[in-house]
Order: C-alpha cells, then structure tokens, then sequence
C-alpha cells in the first residue's frame, strides 16, 4: 500500500513543527513564552476564515490584500510597542495629564468589552468544530460545552494562577502551529503538482470590487488583531521582553499568513462557501487527512486565543485596580463570559466588540503621538496607524 507524497509532506511537517515546540532550547526560552500570548490571540479564528473572505474581498489579489492588511497591523502594532516603552510610565506618574489618562481609561474600557465578548465567541467556536465531527448542532448543547470550558479556565486560573493558564496557551499554540505547518506544506505540494499538471487555477478577480469590499478589507484587519496583549504582560515580563515578544509575534503571524493565502488562493477558483468552518472542505480537496488535522488545529485556535484574551483580561483589570488579585479575577471574568453565553447572541454583540477593537487602537495611536518620540519615521507610522484604525473604526464591516 503506498501513501500519497501529499501526505507525507504533511505528516512530516506537522511532526517536525510539533517536535521543535517541546525542546527546552524553545519551551523553556523567555522570548518564546511571552511570545505565546500574542502569537495564540492573533492567529485565533481569523485564520480559519481568513482563506474565503480574502479570496471574495480581491479574488486572485488575496495574497496582495492580507499582506497591506498585515503591514497596518505592524504600523499599529509600532504604536502599542512604544506606549509600553513611554505611556506606560507616563500614565503611572503624577503629572501624566487629565487627558492623557483619560485616553488610558477610554482605552482600556475599549479593550474590556472586545476582550469578554471576544472570549465568549472563540469559546463557542471551540464548542462547534468540538461537536461537528460527532454530527451535534451547537445550541444548547454548545452552550453547556462552552460553559463548562470556560468554567474551568476560571477554576485554573483561580487554584493555579498565571503559569497553568500559560502552559495551557503552550500546548495549544504548538498544535496550532504544527497543524498550520502540515497545512502550508500540504498546500504547496498540492500547488506544485497542479502546476507541473498545468491545472494550477486562480479566482478571477473580483467584478463588483468597490466601496462595500473596500470596507470589508478594513473590517478584515480585526482578524489579525490580538498583538496588543503583551501590554498587559506587565506583571510577568519586562518591558523590552514584551516588546521584543509582540514584534516576533506579529512578524510570525504575518509571514503565515500570507503563506498560507498565497498557497491556498488556487483552490478558491470556484468559491461557494465563506463560513468559519469552510477551511475544512476546501482543505479536503488536498487530502482527506487535512480536515482531521485542521478540526484538532481549530479546537486549539480557539482555546489559545480565548485563554489569551483570559489572560490579559485580568492583566488589564488588575493594571486599573492593583488591589484586585488575579486569582479572584480569572473566575470573575469567567461569570461574565458564561453569562453572556446564554443571554445574548455573541455573534451579533460581536460587531461591538470589532468596533471596540478598532476604538482601542485609533487611541493607542493617539497616545503613541501625544508622547511621540522625536523620530519622523515612527511618528508617521503612528499617523498611518491612526488613520487606518479611524478608517476601521467609521467604515469596517467586521470581517467575523
């Protein structure tokens, strides 16, 4: 019986990714470990969306829209990098200003919203792909899954504190990435085939491209949001840790981003299906063993991305009101989240939370220029980033 060569590519590269994350040189290294956080809160559900979204936004110019999207991440990310460097500090002493703090509190508060909300959605997504291959509709069922998982990170947090909760992102982050290295890999075989086969197609480009796919394009950039969370680190890593931390991260996140689009563009040619779990039958066209990897990659995404935003949750909370102990914060905002799980229907209320995100960086952006630094170059990238937050903020439609 002979394996497909598709198939060993893929197997290899997901063994080989996966391996790597477990040698003490990777899982021990501080850069790494606060690299987590960011790296599982940006490549969170956005990921399994972001193929089909990004191929009926700009068609065969997929590649070319992720990459400008993942450029305005950096220049807002340029922003957050240099709050923690100066604001920080700024707004802990007693002369930061009566605007400049309240900015921080307008932001924060921003960030809270989005973060629960955010919390609550990557959960039930997690409880979807959990029950698809058991052929279980969410609803209520999903429901009592969701709470159940969010309970018990509120439970861990509280008995065990930060360091679970962190080897809880680890273990999910290196699945997540092992799976994503089996899926590139698998893709390029695939492309490279069909290309020596003269079968490599791309998706025509888009008819109607206008103000309504321009618009879609600006709620995209909230799928690659989630490079912020080292700020609210602070309590576990220094300054220049977090910064060097959320700069890897986004430049991790971008590369496989726009690998990713780049390889799987030629299987969006005819594209019907633009749900969440779309990716999982467009990836069945490569080999059947892609989906059942890509189910386990999605059930991580989701819990690293909400343990993420979990995580950094309490950091912000426990920034505000430094009398509030994390322990008690994890089951806290927990009751939130499982309450809002059943007394709303978070895929609507999350149009807030995008919006929230938006609001969150267009200040970032302004604080980052209250307490520029003298360079020009940074400070225009602040500009860009403030226009394109504004532009996201005004006009994106969520890309969720």
């Amino acid at each position: 019986m002979s394996i497909d060569p598709i198939d060993l590519v893929v197997l290899a590269a997901f063994v080989l990714i996966g391996a790597l994350f477990f040698f003490p040189f990777v899982s021990k290294a501080k850069l790494w470990r606060a690299t987590i956080t960011p790296l599982a809160s940006i490549i969170g559900s956005g990921f399994l969306v972001s193929a089909p979204l990004m191929a009926e936004i700009a068609g065969r110019y997929a590649v070319i829209v992720m990459a400008v999207l993942c450029v305005a991440a950096f220049f807002i990310g340029s922003a957050v990098r240099h709050n923690i460097d100066v604001v920080e500090d700024r707004l802990e002493s007693d002369d930061a200003g009566r605007t400049l703090v309240w900015l921080g509190v307008a932001a924060d508060t921003a960030l809270s919203i989005a973060y629960v909300i955010s919390i609550c959605f990557y959960v039930k997504l997690l409880s979807a792909f959990a029950l698809k291959p058991l052929g279980m509709n969410a609803g209520v069922i999903g429901d009592i899954l969701t709470t159940v998982i969010v309970a018990g990170l509120g439970l861990i947090g509280l008995i065990r504190g930060f360091g679970s909760l962190e080897i809880v992102e680890e273990y999910s982050v290196a699945l997540k990435l092992a799976v994503i290295a089996g899926l590139i890999g698998g893709l390029a075989m695939y492309d490279v085939d069909a290309l020596n086969a003269g079968s490599l197609t791309l998706p025509a480009p888009p008819s109607d491209f206008g103000w309504q796919s321009i618009r879609q394009a600006l709620g995209a950039l909230l799928i690659i949001q989630g490079f912020e969370t080292s700020r609210y680190l602070g309590a576990h890593y220094e300054k220049q840790t977090r910064i060097r931390s959320m700069r890897f991260a986004q430049l991790l996140a971008g590369a496989i981003y726009i690998a990713f689009i780049a390889l799987i563009t030629p299987l969006l040619a005819d594209l019907h299906d633009t749900s969440e779990t779309a990716i999982i039958d467009y990836a069945r066209i490569v080999t059947p063993l892609l989906p059942i990897l890509l189910t386990a990659g999605a059930i991580a995404a989701q819990l690293s991305a909400a343990t993420a935003d979990f995580v950094s949750a309490a950091g912000l909370a426990s920034q505000n009101v430094p009398s509030l102990s994390r322990r008690i914060l994890y089951p806290a905002i927990a009751a939130v989240v499982i309450a809002l799980t059943w007394v709303t229907d978070v895929f609507q209320v999350l149009t807030i939370a995008s919006r929230a995100f938006a609001a969150y960086y267009a200040i970032q952006c302004v604080l980052a220029l209250m307490c520029r630094s003298r360079g020009l170059g940074r400070n225009l990238l602040f500009s860009i980033g403030l226009v394109v937050s504004l532009a996201t903020l005004v006009f994106g439609v969520s890309a969720h």
